[in-house]
């Protein structure tokens, strides 16, 4: 049964994919191997005919971040990295020649770390060649930079090609277990990173803490989060690593998988939202807290806001193309992923094939679903008219399961309720993300 909290002594809101970005995790629950490469294709091609702008990802994997950052020595290591980018190049000829050089890259993300200067040189003056990259600031190009092997002048390079978001990630534990916890709260490589961002002129500057790891306490995490908001990032994503979205899950792949208990991570992710917007952030949910002059809170504010694998987005509108292993592409209805495996897609792509291994197309009932959990989440509101008339069903009766638990939290004060709309009220701003999986539990019941 649904978890209510009453006021004026509220208790959260639990549900176990409250960190599952709001249906993405089981809707890649649903993918299966009848999607394919041909597939794929036929959705890039469906692009191209449209001339759709595009949003691009670019996944590098996290076991050859550090090799890709380590300094030259003897032996195979570089090797392995090296044989990883020549495959890249190859997916990214097979997959820019079944677009138009005139659709624009409006969005471009490079995630799992930065390689080194020369590989990175490399892989960009690729990408530019089969894609049309905008110049003069004209697009939100971000990347994911790893502490321990950026530096200034690797800060410097990210932003001569082009990059203008970064996101610095706090340090997950390693093999020394005391020399990691003393390296998590300490701030100076973020600060200088920090220093460096805004130096070189990035537009905005996120910062990534997992909480809820065995080895930290409500007080360890309290006292780096205070560290944090001490540096003034534009944004911080504070994420569960019991629940990581797709950007995170290769920091739960150490041998270090202990977890909190549920109620230090309550602690946690209550001290999370109370630090932040003490500090002037604003919550707009999947753990996301900004400036309010950040592009996403106007984005939110104006409507424009969305949200895809990689977490909110003011580029909706555009197909998101992914690259590189295990990375997920979505074109229309088409959600495509590349396979995992280091091995197959250095294989597949050998042979001239798209890596694709694994997909699912997106049903009526499923898009209903999504609309309404996603307007939400980054609307903060929903107009049940207008999901009416677009998908032609009476809203009362097609979640006919959840409307007396919207009810309970109307009667709470979390939400205000009426046939024509539902709206987060302030109370349940922290608690945005369990209201919108209540959908997502209620799908099954919705499609009877």
């Amino acid at each position: 049964m649904f978890d209510v909290y009453h006021n004026p002594n509220p208790r959260p809101l639990h549900c176990n994919k409250e960190r599952a970005a709001l249906g993405y995790a089981s809707d890649s629950q649903k993918f299966h191997g009848g999607i394919g490469s041909l597939d794929l294709l036929r959705a890039l091609r469906s692009s191209r005919q449209k001339q759709r702008p595009l949003s691009l990802t670019v996944q590098l994997p996290s076991t050859l971040k550090a090799l890709a950052n380590a300094p030259q020595t003897p032996g195979c290591e570089r090797g392995h990295v090296e044989q990883y980018l020549l495959r890249l190049e190859r997916e990214i000829d097979l997959i820019g020649c079944h677009l138009s050089s005139e659709q624009r890259i409006e969005q471009f993300h490079l995630s799992g770390g930065t390689p080194c200067a020369a590989h990175l040189q490399r892989l960009m003056k690729r990408l530019r060649s089969r894609f049309n990259f905008l110049g003069h600031e004209g697009g939100d190009y971000s990347v994911e930079v790893d502490l321990h092997h950026t530096d200034w002048a690797t800060m410097r390079l990210l932003r001569d090609q082009g990059f203008n978001h970064v996101s610095i990630g706090v340090p997950d534990m390693g093999a020394d277990a005391e020399l990691s916890v003393a390296c998590y709260q300490n701030p100076a490589p973020i600060h200088s990173l920090i220093d460096a961002a805004r130096t070189f002129g990035f537009r905005t500057i996120n910062v990534d803490l997992g909480y809820g790891h065995a080895w930290q306490t409500p007080q360890s995490l309290s006292r780096k989060l205070a560290t944090l908001i001490e540096l003034e990032p534009d944004r911080v994503l504070a994420f569960d690593y019991a629940q990581p979205g797709p950007r995170h899950r290769a920091l739960c792949a150490s041998p270090f998988t202990g977890l909190s208990s549920d109620e230090d991570k309550r602690a946690m992710r209550q001290d999370c939202f109370e630090q932040l917007c003490a500090a002037g952030y604003y919550y707009i949910g999947l753990g996301q807290f900004v400036r309010p002059d950040d592009d996403l809170a106007i984005a939110q504010e104006q409507g424009r806001l969305h949200r895809n694998y990689q977490g909110f987005t003011s580029h909706g509108y555009c197909d998101l193309v992914g690259l590189g292993l295990g990375a997920i592409s979505q074109i229309d209805d088409l959600y495509a992923q590349n396979t995992e495996d280091l091995q197959h897609y250095q294989l597949q792509l050998d042979r001239e094939q798209l890596p694709t291994i694994r997909g699912w197309r997106c049903e009526a009932q499923d898009q209903v679903r999504h609309d309404v959990m996603e307007r939400l989440v980054c609307d903060l509101e929903l107009d049940i008219e207008a999901i009416e008339r677009r998908h032609g069903l009476i809203f009362r009766e097609y979640f006919s399961s959840v409307w007396p638990l919207l009810e309970q939290l109307s009667r709470d004060g979390l939400i205000e309720l009426s046939s024509r709309m539902i709206s987060i009220l302030p109370a349940a701003r922290l608690e945005v993300d369990a209201i919108c999986n209540l959908f997502e539990r209620d799908l099954d019941a919705a499609r009877h």
